[in-house]
């Protein structure tokens, strides 16, 4: 009897460190870099981040990507070797815990910028996480391509008579919220950056936006006839294909 209690005690003993050691708690350092520029983080309201089992579909973690955007020199301005970091403590990222059991094969999505509704993309991979076996450093890294694009002027159902002239501006913006200028890191010169005006009974036309003194601001003047109108901005960067996109409405009397 005592050897039957002595076996039952040593297998449930082996029981419980298998099952401690197969449902280790597991790290994966997930960043959102935009593309041609920096990391995204807290100065625009970070990435989401959602963790999925790939084959069932269950969310294993989720949050936001939080800190800075990174060291420009070191991301954009240094040769790289092989096994060459491009962040630090304190760049942007999101620390996923997942709690699996056995390696596990999952999804990860970046949502980016989360708050810039007309902006925001998906960038997403796959790849095996094994139990215990944190991914950190840069970690998983993410490329989250386009501009932000925001109608400063004019604003969504405006009235405007036909005889007043219309002033176009946008904001133009990396995903990771850093400064379009002229001649800067990211070169407003090398941006085309224009509006499309339509209306359902009229042909459509596009009138360039140039930047202006003030950093990522572009725009130009024109005049309408009366009617309803739809104006999309956009900026694309011939070198990176970049491109970014805002629309709105508008009425000339």
């Amino acid at each position: 009897m005592k050897f039957r209690f002595s076996i039952l005690s040593l297998f449930c003993a082996f029981l419980f460190c298998f099952g401690s050691l197969a449902a280790q708690e597991t790290s994966v350092m997930v960043r959102a870099l935009a593309k041609d520029a920096k990391f995204i983080g807290s100065s625009i309201g970070g990435a989401k981040v959602i963790i999925r089992n790939a084959e069932t579909g269950e969310i294993l973690d989720l949050g936001l990507t939080s800190g800075s955007t990174g060291d420009t020199k070191l991301i954009l301005q240094t040769p790289k070797e092989r096994y060459d970091k491009l962040t630090d403590k304190n760049t942007a990222g999101f620390e996923a815990k997942l709690n699996i059991e056995e390696p596990t094969f999952i999804n990860v999505e970046a949502h980016a910028p989360i708050n810039k509704k007309q902006a925001k993309v998906v960038s997403s991979t796959q790849l095996w996480v094994i139990p215990g076996k944190d991914i950190t450093g840069d970690g998983v890294v993410l490329e989250v391509p386009g501009f932000v694009v925001d109608i400063l002027s004019p604003q969504t159902h405006e009235r405007i008579n036909a005889s007043d002239e219309l002033s176009l501006k946008a904001n133009i913006i990396m995903m990771c919220g850093c400064p379009v200028t002229e001649g800067g890191v990211w070169d407003a010169n090398q941006y085309e950056v224009k509006a499309i005006i339509s209306a359902e009974d009229k042909e459509s036309r596009e009138i360039t936006l140039n930047s202006t003194d003030k950093p990522s601001t572009f725009a130009a003047n024109t005049s309408l006839e009366k009617g309803y109108y739809t104006i999309t901005i956009y900026a694309f960067d011939p070198v990176t294909g970049n491109t970014g996109v805002d629309k709105t409405n508008i009425i000339i009397n």
